[in-house]
């Protein structure tokens, strides 16, 4: 089963697609610009389309889904945690 999706093996985030991803399951991910799976263990809840991070982050630090800048870190997020508006600000304000 995948649980979360990304284009580029760069993103720092991916997009949950099924519900009911719980603290501690081990989620597997589709890379779909290379067509290849990864995996990561979900250290929080994460609703059906919100963002899972790939990697830790740090305040400042850019996130980058789509292979894009999507906004910055606001606050410190790690690997397999719930990446959303608590976390991750735009850029733009």
């Amino acid at each position: 089963m995948i649980h979360f999706v990304l284009h580029d093996a760069h993103d720092s985030v991916a997009v949950v697609v099924v519900e009911g991803v719980k603290a501690g399951m081990a989620l597997k991910g589709w890379i779909m610009d290379e067509d290849r799976m990864v995996e990561v263990q979900a250290r929080q809840d994460i609703p059906i389309g919100h963002k899972v991070a790939l990697k830790d982050m740090a305040p400042g630090d850019t996130v980058i889904k789509y292979g894009i800048d999507m906004g910055k870190v606001v606050a410190p997020i790690r690997v397999g945690e719930h990446a959303h508006v608590h976390n991750i600000k735009t850029k733009r304000w």
